[in-house]
């Protein structure tokens, strides 16, 4: 997806795969967010000094992983993984770290970065608009290929991810709230960071398993987005990626959620401020309702004049009250969160918010409101494509929730669409007894399972080398941006 912008001499880059940690196994859960670590390390092509002396060595590491998480004895494990880390160190001296990052920078590059959710992994920076042809160069030699290069020193990283999303009361509630509402689907029965069990014992052949069936040119996307040259471009990325061979993606099928019966409330204990968060399963984002779901959350509120808005926080009623949408490719929440006033229970919290959506439910608001509301999202729509970022982000979103672009565009109109007893018949099928309540109570943490970190020696690296591949396209030199001058009395309106 290519989108030319003349606003500033830049391009942002997204390189988007239609999987994320839905698509884990459930033995290997994690797998998705280990494996975008990884892609940072390079390949055969870079980040090393001598592939085919190495690649003896990671094949070795990745038979003792194997080994490993079939050991339960806990010395047994301790020995194991003592070879596994001597192994490590000897195929570490192979490794340049951080080449790709450098290449990068040395580039002109900004922003580097990627993350993992639970239908995405998405890649991004920003670069220079003349260093396309040596950015895709690097790009696609980068994709070609997933080596586990310097696994067990990364995996320090992963489980401290982990071990602070454990500390995180926020990502607690979160979780309790996605477990309660999703028990047939992987949004909820499992994370995307991945179980304490599976951390412990991480498989490099599952990792390249997924990279192989997933990374694959039916499932991506190249997203670029700035000053560039359309059709030069595009040769550009297809002469860079056209080793991509399209596979069949495996179909995944979960069953229909069984609905619940009854509020259910979790409690949630941690030293943060006490807080409240519900949520409600509504259509997902490829219903043909999801719009409408948007347009009851901006009713809802908007940050000045929906019914939260203004009955909750402008009438001072709590500290903060607030609710947004979480539709994903195969289920959809609607969550409600806030925080109460001093000498406010947290019960007195959750009644306000009933309140609001019994107003939604008996249409007591104001549709002529609700039209200026979705106009003047719209305005903000319009600012955002005003930006080479904004417009990339925009395209990206569309190809992994596998929107067409004139849908994406449409979706501020279809909202006009839609009368006040579209949204009193939905507020009334959705908003029921059946929802998750989580109390976030303040107090003493329970006692949680860390990830225990093993014992690892430091490595010794190949810092300040080059490999051949980066130093050749080092060589390349790249046209110089040429200034535009501007002429206020012909560019001015």
């Amino acid at each position: 997806f290519l989108s030319h912008f003349e606003n500033a001499p830049r391009i942002h880059v997204f390189t988007a795969v239609k999987a994320g940690g839905k698509n884990d196994p459930a033995s290997n859960t994690g797998l998705a967010h280990y494996l975008e670590h990884m892609m940072f390390k390079g390949n055969q092509y870079f980040g090393t000094k001598d592939y085919p002396e190495e690649k003896k060595l990671l094949d070795s590491i990745e038979q003792l992983f194997n080994q490993y998480a079939q050991l339960t004895d806990p010395d047994a494990r301790k020995a194991l993984y003592k070879t596994i880390d001597e192994v490590s160190n000897t195929a570490a001296t192979f490794a340049i770290p951080n080449e790709y990052d450098k290449m990068i920078a040395l580039l002109g590059g900004k922003g580097l970065n990627a993350y993992t959710t639970e239908d995405r992994t998405v890649y991004t920076v920003d670069i220079p608009a003349n260093e396309v042809e040596r950015f895709l160069t690097l790009e696609g030699k980068r994709f070609k290929q997933i080596v586990n290069r310097l696994f067990h020193t990364e995996l320090e990283a992963v489980y401290e991810e982990k071990n602070r999303s454990l500390d995180n009361d926020n990502w607690k509630m979160q979780e309790a709230l996605y477990s309660g509402l999703f028990k047939e689907h992987p949004y909820g029965t499992q994370t995307v960071i991945g179980t304490i069990d599976h951390l412990k014992n991480p498989s490099i052949t599952e990792i390249i398993n997924y990279f192989n069936t997933y990374y694959v040119p039916n499932n991506m996307a190249v997203i670029m987005a700035g000053d560039i040259i359309l059709d030069e471009t595009f040769l550009l990325v297809k002469k860079n990626f056209s080793y991509m061979k399209s596979k069949k993606v495996p179909k995944m099928t979960f069953e229909d959620e069984t609905p619940l019966a009854q509020k259910v409330v979790v409690e949630v204990v941690g030293p943060s401020e006490e807080s409240l968060t519900m949520g409600y399963r509504v259509p997902n984002a490829l219903s043909k309702d999801a719009d409408l779901v948007k347009l009851v959350d901006l009713i809802l509120a908007n940050s000045s004049a929906g019914l939260i808005d203004l009955n909750m926080v402008k009438a001072q009623k709590c500290i903060q009250a607030y609710c947004s949408p979480e539709l994903l490719k195969e289920r959809g929440l609607h969550y409600f969160g806030g925080s109460p006033n001093e000498g406010q229970s947290l019960e007195e919290l959750e009644s306000l918010f009933y309140a609001q959506l019994d107003l939604l439910k008996s249409g007591d608001f104001d549709m002529d409101l609700v039209k200026s509301i979705v106009l003047n999202k719209k305005v903000d729509e319009i600012r955002q494509f005003e930006s080479y970022q904004g417009t990339a982000y925009a395209l990206m979103d569309a190809f992994v929730m596998e929107n067409t672009w004139s849908k994406e565009l449409a979706a501020l109109d279809n909202m006009q669409k839609y009368t006040k007893q579209d949204v009193i018949d939905f507020a009334n099928k959705y908003y029921v007894d059946g929802h998750i309540v989580v109390y976030k109570r303040k107090g003493e943490k329970e006692e949680v399972q860390k990830v225990d970190k093993p014992e690892i020696t430091k490595v010794e690296v190949n810092r300040g080398k080059t490999s051949p591949f980066v130093a050749k396209i080092l060589a390349t030199k790249s046209n110089s941006i040429t200034p535009q001058l501007i002429d206020y009395s012909k560019e001015i309106e």
